[in-house]
């Protein structure tokens, strides 16, 4: 069998058994899996004497490494401990950027000795805190209000939950210096959008180009929601290339090409820091500067190894976000949909590889391909999905390339001259104004498609898309 499959297949297993020890399957039925997988590797070698089985069977056994690596690790999170329902002081450093909601603000607390692990903590907007800031806080811990709440707490470290406790500032500037630096020149990036353009537009912009939907009215979060087009302001691969693009271009008018290649992942690191690393952004991120490495060590990019490499590193880093993070399983899910869904498509219905005027149909097949992907898992979760959605995202994906470069050119022009950035925002205001209208329009005459769907047939619906690729792969012809 060749490396690159051993690899795949290998990290596959591996990420099963972290997939089945999450959902609370015991040791006992994981070695039940792996007995009637092993029973199935061996007839089918007898049957054709292929080595590969033999590879198979051996593979197989990373699925209990993968179930004992997501224990361990859960063991570990379940040491972190406080005292719940209980007012009691508790020091320690604000451990992220705060978000700033319509009525609060958020952020993430790691707790000093004698106790340990994170808390959430929400606050009044005023006084406003920052990262790294020592604090005293006396309030009353409680735990997550439910299951699903908790195992999505729990992916980010946090243990519990204060809702506006009361606060003393020790000291400040406690963190990472970098960090430190990063934040605040989001927080100067987001500031220069308010400056220069009006707030709705500003708070979409900060979204396209740092992600968050905290300065969202909750009509607008609807209306997002309705037209099928949060995902826009998630910074997904899509938004990482773009950036990732425009960094090693700008590079390259003044280093040398190994040069450019380090200087444009040390940006691409800085900017996922600066965002708040969430996993779609990682992910994205990794197989950003994946592709980097590719085209400077001239070898050819396997999207499927490195999609596999992108996602075993991040669970490897946090086995809990396999299980508990939509916005992970949307950004792989979306990305297979286009590596190995839209080819299926344009070779089914025999469509050329001309991309047309704009790149019209290329980003249409992108954006169907992916919705079909994630659509099971859309209804499942948010119970929500668009059957206009496939529109509003074509409309608008073809102009976000250029209003997330004007928006970079607001933000940097903001630091030399107030005026020469009031000027780029007029320049960008329109195509954020037109993007705003299009979410909106089709907000009001969306399509809804909420069946109730369980496990079953979400199963079920992805094997018959894996027939269809294959199927297509096997017996169609090439478009000529």
């Amino acid at each position: 069998m060749p490396a690159y499959n051993v690899f795949f297949y290998g990290a596959l297993f591996f990420l099963t058994g972290i997939f089945l020890k999450s959902i609370d399957i015991s040791f006992a039925g994981i070695f039940l899996f792996i007995f009637v997988l092993e029973v199935v590797a061996l007839v089918l070698f007898l049957y054709s004497q292929k080595s590969v089985f033999v590879w198979f069977s051996v593979l197989v056994a990373l699925v209990f490494a993968g179930g004992f690596y997501f224990e361990a690790d859960n063991k570990q999170f379940q040491e972190n401990y406080v005292l719940f329902g209980e007012e009691i002081p508790l020091s320690g450093i604000v451990d992220n950027n705060p978000m700033q909601k319509e009525s609060f603000a958020e952020f993430k607390f790691f707790l000093n000795k004698p106790y340990q692990g994170s808390l959430l903590v929400k606050l009044p907007l005023y006084p406003n805190f920052k990262y790294g800031d020592e604090l005293i806080l006396k309030g009353v811990v409680e735990k997550p209000f439910s299951q699903s709440y908790g195992n999505y707490l729990a992916k980010e470290g946090i243990i519990g939950v204060a809702d506006f406790p009361q606060v003393d500032l020790i000291s400040e500037n406690n963190g990472s210096k970098i960090k430190k630096a990063l934040f605040d020149f989001r927080n100067k990036m987001a500031n220069s959008f308010k400056r220069v353009l009006p707030f709705e537009e500003a708070a979409f912009l900060s979204g396209l180009t740092l992600g968050g939907r905290s300065d969202f009215s909750k009509n607008f979060k609807e209306a997002m929601k309705k037209s099928g087009t949060t995902h826009l302001v998630a910074l997904s691969g899509y938004n990482i290339t773009i950036i990732a693009w425009a960094m090693a271009n700008f590079f390259a008018f003044f280093f040398k090409r190994k040069k450019v290649f380090a200087l444009t992942t040390m940006a691409i690191i800085g900017f996922v820091i600066m965002t708040g690393a969430e996993a779609s952004v990682t992910r994205a991120a990794v197989m950003g500067m994946l592709i980097l490495l590719a085209s400077q060590v001239g070898r050819i990019y396997d999207v499927r190894n490195a999609l596999m490499l992108a996602g075993l590193v991040m669970v490897l880093l946090n086995p809990k976000i396999l299980t508990y993070d939509l916005g992970f399983q949307f950004s792989f899910l979306a990305l297979m949909g286009i590596v190995y869904l839209k080819p299926a498509i344009q070779k089914f219905f025999n469509i050329s590889e001309d991309t047309g005027f704009l790149s019209l149909k290329d980003h249409f097949l992108n954006t169907t391909a992916a919705q079909i992907a994630v659509a099971p898992l859309l209804v499942f979760s948010v119970k929500s999905f668009s059957l206009t959605s496939l529109l509003a995202n074509l409309l608008i994906l073809e102009t976000v390339p250029l209003t997330m470069f004007l928006g970079f050119l607001v933000a940097s022009s903001s630091l030399i001259s107030y005026y020469l950035s009031t000027i780029i925002g007029w320049i960008t205001w329109p195509f954020l104004a037109f993007q705003i209208s299009v979410i909106k329009l089709f907000a009001r005459f969306n399509l809804e498609f909420n069946p109730n769907l369980g496990a079953g047939m979400i199963a079920a619906y992805y094997v018959l898309l894996i027939f269809f690729i294959y199927y297509v792969q096997k017996y169609i012809r090439r478009v000529v």
